[in-house]
């Protein structure tokens, strides 16, 4: 009897053990697709006045505005 019950709760937590790595892989792998950009998707608009005439920026995640928080940007400079 004793067996049986040791058995059905090992099943049992290796069953939630289980679920919760596949609901964190599921997760993760929709976090990386929500990120992920191509160079040809990256939204490219004007660039601060203080750069060179002709630059580029690009917010890749976040809010570089915010007073506190992280924040992605990528430039696109003009040759020289």
């Amino acid at each position: 009897m004793k067996r049986s019950f040791y058995l059905a709760l090992a099943t049992v937590a290796l069953l939630a053990c289980t679920e919760q790595f596949l609901a964190r892989a599921a997760h993760a792998s929709a976090h990386e697709q929500r990120h992920a950009l191509t160079p040809d998707t990256i939204p490219w608009g004007p660039a601060p006045p203080f750069l060179a005439p002709g630059a580029q920026l690009a917010v890749l995640e976040g809010d570089p505005t915010a007073t506190t928080g992280d924040f992605t940007v990528r430039l696109k400079m003009p040759d020289g």
